[in-house]
């Protein structure tokens, strides 16, 4: 075979073979368009599976809501018949009643019409009787009522009259006698000390250099001590001394506490200051809590609600009439009780109320009106009994005594307010004008508290940074002058200082 036979060959072996590869590609093809279908066919059915599934739940769902549905409707519709049944019965009970009225209404109207029958009789009988006893008397009946009503009453007030005189003479002579016995022996047994209080405290200093630290550089010691007390720091050449002034003793004596232990302590800053203060103030009440206690001990008084014990303990820190207040209220207490004793009257209600007769006086100094009515409506609100309340109100008659006890709480009080010495109203209206002073200036708008130092010529007022700027301050201060010269009587001057503090605080962790 020569070469052109041989490529012919070559050419005919490979179209064979390029034939037989691509039937060998069309038969995988085929293959694979089948597998295909067979795929999509069983997804159809998967779908259809799913369908029918989601149909039947549908279904079954349907058919339970619409079951739900009708045990609903068929429950309402019993309830609802029920109700009508209540109703029909009860229209028929009303039905009833409404007949039984009727029945009643046509007895009473015959029973009021026989009785119109015979006041109408009696009437006219009275009539001929009154008309025959004129006739046999010869006067008229309301002459004969009036001349008898005259003997009648002249005769009653001859020996009524000589009855009462006598009455009262003895009642005098006797009563006298046994008040006098009776306050005798109540001020004999109850043997109160009586101690003068002032405005002022001193504290003692180790060395003068203490001064100069209690300053502090540029006065920022002393300024924030008397900001975060309210009180008024006297510095002078007293030696080893400094000298607390203010008119409110509570605060006066937190600041004493608080002064002592800066100076014990050595450390005097203002951070260090703010923290001893508060712990002062802590102390404070802890000793009013105690002052308390030994109070309703001393005097068998007990079952005070906490509110009043606090308000009695906090008297322990005021005066009246140069006398504590506390001790003056344990006093008349005694006095009180003594008296009722002898009386016969109730000594547990008598002492009660006399041991509560001035807890108006520690009371929120914006409440206004007497202290007397303030204890009323103070023990009033903490359950006290009425005949307690009503003696602490009568005991300066700005109600009138109910009771007896209330009587003895009065004179109890008065005993104890006339020893000598006490009535020293200067004092009171001093602390009365320096408390005005305070609430007057604390009835601005942006002022956080307000403190009277300097016996009353310097009023000092701290004011709410995020309410009144710098520039209102100086505003604010002259309105405050303006308002104390308007409204306030005073000897001299008095200052007006606004202070304004921004303090911005974080932590470093």
């Amino acid at each position: 075979m020569d070469s052109h036979g041989l490529t012919m060959a070559g050419f005919a072996a490979l179209a064979a073979g390029s034939l037989i590869w691509g039937m060998r590609a069309q038969v995988r093809y085929l293959g694979e368009v089948r597998d295909r279908e067979e795929r999509l066919r069983a997804d159809r059915a998967e779908l259809e599976r799913q369908r029918a599934e989601a149909l039947l739940a549908a279904q079954t769902d349907a058919d339970q809501r619409r079951r739900d549905l009708e045990d609903e409707f068929r429950e309402r519709r019993a309830e609802l018949t029920r109700i009508e049944s209540r109703i029909e019965h009860k229209d028929q009970q009303l039905d009833g009643r409404e007949n039984d009225l009727r029945v009643r209404e046509s007895v009473l109207s015959e029973r009021g019409q026989a009785l119109d029958r015979q006041a109408a009789e009696i009437a006219g009988r009275e009539s001929e009787q009154a008309a025959a006893l004129e006739r046999i008397s010869a006067m008229t009946q309301t002459e004969a009522r009036a001349q008898l009503m005259r003997r009648v009453e002249d005769e009653a007030r001859h020996d009524a009259t000589q009855l009462v005189r006598g009455i009262e003479d003895e009642a005098r002579r006797d009563a006298d006698r046994r008040a006098r016995i009776i306050v005798t022996e109540a001020i004999e047994r109850c043997a109160v000390d009586h101690v003068t209080e002032s405005t002022v405290s001193v504290v003692p200093l180790p060395s003068d250099e203490v001064k100069g630290r209690i300053i502090g550089r540029e006065g920022r010691n002393i300024r924030s001590f008397e900001q975060l007390t309210g009180v008024d720091l006297v510095i002078d050449d007293t030696p080893e001394a400094v000298v607390i002034s203010a008119f409110d003793p509570v605060r006066r004596e937190v600041a004493r506490l608080a002064l002592e232990l800066l100076v014990a302590d050595g450390r005097i800053h203002p951070g260090r200051i703010e923290e001893v203060v508060e712990r002062a103030q802590r102390e404070l009440e802890q000793r009013i809590a105690e002052a308390a206690e030994e109070a309703v001990f001393e005097t068998g008084v007990s079952g005070l609600s906490p509110v009043l014990l606090a308000l009695l303990g906090k008297l322990r820190f005021r005066t009246s009439y140069s006398q504590n207040v506390l001790r003056h209220c344990i006093e008349v207490a005694h006095l009180a009780g003594a008296m009722a004793e002898e009386l016969g009257a109730n000594v547990a209600l008598a002492k009660r109320a006399a041991l509560l007769h001035d807890i108006g006086k520690a009371a929120d100094p914006e409440l206004e009106g007497p202290h007397a009515l303030v204890g009323l409506d103070l023990a009033r609100a903490q359950g006290e009994s009425e005949e307690v309340c009503l003696a602490i109100g009568a005991h300066h008659r700005d109600i009138e005594p109910a009771s007896l006890e209330a009587v003895l709480v009065l004179t109890a009080d008065a005993i104890s307010a006339a020893r000598p010495g006490a009535r020293r109203d200067t004092i009171e209206s001093y602390v009365r004008r320096l408390e005005r002073l305070e609430e007057l200036a604390q009835g601005f708008e942006g002022v956080d508290r307000a403190y009277a130092i300097q016996a009353g010529r310097e009023v000092r007022i701290l004011v709410r940074p995020d309410e009144v700027d710098d520039r209102d301050t100086r505003d604010l201060a002259r309105q405050i002058a303006g308002r104390i010269e308007q409204d306030l009587a005073y000897p001299g001057q008095i200052k007006v200082t606004v202070i304004r503090e921004q303090r911005a605080v974080e932590y470093a962790r």
